[in-house]
């Protein structure tokens, strides 16, 4: 089975009452075993790939990696996404390098020009057959060049940064896009909330009125598993506050309501740094790649597979 777009993904999702998983990929080891996870639960497979992954391996490395992935598992459906795009270059790049799907995020800036740039992405991406994910609203937390707010400055006056339903209707209409990221009190990184998580489910029914059919997307939806963050600080590290998305707060998000994409990146870095600092503690004299990485992606792998699909 070739690359595909998210579209009928979504499709699916939104008619099923449940959410693609979106796993961002910065290396072999990481693509290898999202796939090999999707495999194990007959799940559609979105990589994303940020501009910071573009940076740190090649996208022709990455791209090798990702169509390799293809040719071995060709009963997966599988599609490659632009994560956090921020600018009209990037985002002919990514179609250039062959992305199905890709993100142009414009929340930074003012709305109308947010929906200008959003509106040209469009434009650009469906010529090329490539499908369009924006943002709307504003999230908390720091993901690679993605700066949010503060997350206690966040928690304060979250609702101000909430994605507006009003607003998300126009934007929708205005700019054609084919899916929308929406700001309901999800933060990115580890160090999500200073205090339990609450999400603005309220704020996401109105949006579904006011946006029937358009899937919605979380971003900064991370669980931040506390078995990883357990070995990570029993290993050496430093990390006694992180906290995550409760997974049944993810789940009634689907469920319940229009989200058909949840991001996940720090459960990936988590399970991955786990398993690495466990082999260097328990086994000093260790020196072979193969027998670090091979159990941080053993670790993957089986958190993966839970996560597939929401």
């Amino acid at each position: 089975m070739p690359l595909m777009t998210t579209k009928p993904m979504f499709d699916l999702a939104y008619d099923g009452g449940f959410a693609i998983g979106a796993f961002n990929v910065n290396n072999m080891e990481l693509a290898q075993s999202i796939v090999d996870a999707c495999v194990k639960e007959s799940s559609p497979c979105i990589l994303q790939i940020s501009k910071g992954a573009r940076k740190y391996a090649n996208i022709r490395y990455l791209k090798a990696i990702i169509d390799a992935a293809v040719a071995e598992n060709p009963t997966v459906p599988i599609a490659v996404h632009c994560d956090h795009g921020d600018t009209i270059d990037l985002i002919q790049t990514c179609i250039n390098d062959g992305y199905t799907s890709v993100m142009i995020d414009g929340s930074h800036h003012p709305y109308e020009e947010n929906v200008r740039l959003s509106a040209e992405a469009v434009k650009l991406a469906h010529a090329n057959g490539v499908v369009v994910e924006a943002e709307l609203g504003m999230l908390g937390g720091i993901e690679e060049d993605v700066v949010g707010m503060d997350a206690h400055e966040y928690e304060k006056n979250v609702e101000k940064f909430l994605t507006d339903p009003v607003e998300a209707a126009d934007f929708a209409k205005r700019t054609g896009i084919d899916s929308l990221a929406v700001a309901i009190g999800t933060s990115h990184g580890a160090f999500k909330f200073k205090h339990e998580a609450k999400l603005a489910f309220d704020r996401i029914e109105q949006i579904m009125k006011t946006c029937p059919g358009l899937p919605l997307v979380m971003h900064g939806s991370s669980s931040v598993p506390q078995e990883f963050i357990d070995l990570v600080n029993k290993y050496g590290g430093a990390m006694p506050n992180a906290k995550g998305v409760p997974e049944d707060q993810i789940a009634m998000a689907v469920q319940k309501y229009g989200v058909c994409k949840v991001n996940i990146d720090t459960d990936l870095r988590l399970a991955m740094t786990a398993k690495i600092r466990e082999v260097f503690a328990t086994k000093p004299a260790e020196f072979d790649p193969r027998n670090y990485l091979g159990p941080a992606r053993e670790a993957i792998t089986g958190w993966c597979s839970g996560s597939c699909t929401c």
